[in-house]
């Protein structure tokens, strides 16, 4: 049997923008993927040094290829969490490339944004960890 996705929001809880509050994946098994950076081909090199666009193109494309490796599409996602070093106004425009990117439907579900001091590498201003529900 195919697992079946739901997404709700509750009226009682405040507005979302594009995402849900609620997401609910069953029967399946969970792909937890490990944060996606902005690293080049070695793994050893942040890209797009203090281009923030950049780096979430490049983070996109990482992610597209781990949802892939784990038979997953954007659609599956369950829940999202976005790292930004910066402010509200980075993180507000992460937030909105990612949910324009090709993997945009993976922002739908419930997701979580969070503005930080410092990620594992020096220049590194983003970081996306992504649940999906396997089908």
């Amino acid at each position: 049997m195919a697992g079946v996705i739901e997404r709700r929001t509750s009226d009682g809880l405040h507005p979302a923008s594009g995402y849900h509050h609620v997401t609910i994946a069953s029967p399946g098994r969970p792909a937890f993927l490990a944060g996606q950076m902005p690293m080049d081909e070695t793994g050893t090199r942040v890209v797009g040094v203090g281009d923030l666009g950049h780096q979430v193109d490049v983070t996109v494309e990482h992610t597209r290829r781990a949802l892939a490796a784990a038979g997953a599409h954007p659609e599956d996602v369950v829940r999202s969490v976005v790292y930004v070093v910066g402010g509200q106004e980075a993180a507000a425009r992460a937030w909105h490339r990612f949910a324009e990117s090709p993997i945009g439907a993976a922002f739908t579900s419930a997701s979580t944004l969070l503005g930080v001091t410092a990620l594992g590498f020096p220049d590194q201003l983003v970081e996306l960890e992504l649940t999906a529900a396997l089908r």
